[in-house]
């Protein structure tokens, strides 16, 4: 019986051991596969989802990264515009998409202020995004159209009477909405807001003459008004753009702290694995770091962030999440809601 005992103990350990050895070969499988899966990405197209219409400083800015992604990835690159509500529409359908890295957000500062002045996003910005990198900052500029009588920011700003000075945006929410919300707060001028869906509608607008002034991207407006259809008053920026050396600030016009830049950028779902943010960030700096392409981004208005804090996906994500809650507390304080 002692010997059966016995017996049985070696028997069972000897099954422990095959199922241990087991279970140790198919977590090196795992192991495996998992770093094949790293290598293999990305093995399908990838969806870039734009949150405003063609022809707006975004979309073209997707448009020139596309097929720089498509050769560096080996991949095709889908762009797929998915705008309205300041580009809520499109950051939902990202937010609620698989997190694979084959669907992408391009996004602008709307991403941030849209928090700040919607009551319901259908999302959670900081829970439900994986920043990836920042590409480039790019201003905001003043126009109006080539046979308008205003000639000046100054005449803008003296608007203080009814009716009211319209103005056209790329949107409820958007940067220039609140660019807009800025100039009224700071000097009370009597501007009536006419927010579109996008910048390229609202431009269109302008330059027929059915607004009197847009307040647009620069990326947007650049060759417009380097063809003479618009006429710009002023950029957003801290400093002047060397797209438009010769157009001031609207701080030096007015002597104030005015001040207001706008980021866009590429976003994952949250839960993207790691692995893919890194790919992509990396990509991205090397498309951005091209002279090629940044000669080209700089004719478009902005100022590339290759090697910059923000380009880095930790330092994009600190950023957003930084404007979050600074656009948050100007809207509140100036009472912007949209919704």
């Amino acid at each position: 019986m002692a010997g059966f005992q016995v017996g049985k103990r070696v028997a069972v350990a000897a099954l422990l051991a095959i199922v241990a050895l087991g279970m140790s070969y198919q977590a090196a499988q795992a192991k495996e596969t998992t770093a094949g899966q790293v290598e293999k990405y990305p093995v399908r197209p990838i969806t870039v989802i734009v949150t405003f219409p063609p022809g707006g400083g975004t979309d073209l800015l997707a448009r020139k990264l596309g097929p720089e992604l498509e050769k560096n990835l080996g991949q095709p690159v889908i762009i797929d515009n998915r705008p309205g509500a300041s580009g809520n529409i499109g950051a939902r359908a990202v937010a609620y998409a698989r997190a694979d890295g084959y669907t992408l957000l391009m996004a602008n500062s709307s991403f941030a202020i849209n928090p700040g002045v919607f009551r319901n996003l259908g999302f959670k910005p900081k829970e439900d995004f994986a920043p990836i990198a920042n590409i480039g900052f790019v201003p905001s500029v003043i126009v109006t159209g080539h046979d308008s009588t205003i000639q000046t920011l100054e005449q803008v700003l003296e608007q203080k009477s009814e009716p009211s000075l319209a103005y056209a945006s790329c949107g409820n929410g958007t940067p220039q909405h609140l660019a807009g919300e800025m100039l009224y707060d700071l000097w009370s001028t009597t501007l009536l807001h006419i927010p579109y869906r996008g910048c390229g509608p609202a431009l269109n607008d302008v330059v027929a003459g059915q607004v009197p002034i847009g307040i647009v991207t620069l990326s947007s407006a650049a060759t417009l008004i380097e063809s003479g259809h618009l006429r710009a008053l002023a950029v957003t920026s801290a400093q002047r753009s060397p797209v438009l050396p010769h157009v001031p600030t609207v701080a030096e016009i007015s002597e104030t702290d005015f001040e207001l830049d706008q980021w866009h950028g590429l976003l994952a779902p949250s839960h993207t694995p790691e692995h893919i943010i890194k790919t992509l960030n990396r990509v991205v700096q090397h498309i951005v770091a091209d002279p090629a392409m940044q000669s080209q981004l700089l004719g478009l208005g902005y100022t590339p962030q290759e090697g910059n804090q923000s380009a880095q996906a930790s330092g994009f994500k600190a950023m957003i999440w930084n404007d979050i809650d600074r656009f948050g507390d100007l809207a509140y304080r100036i009472g912007l809601q949209v919704d």
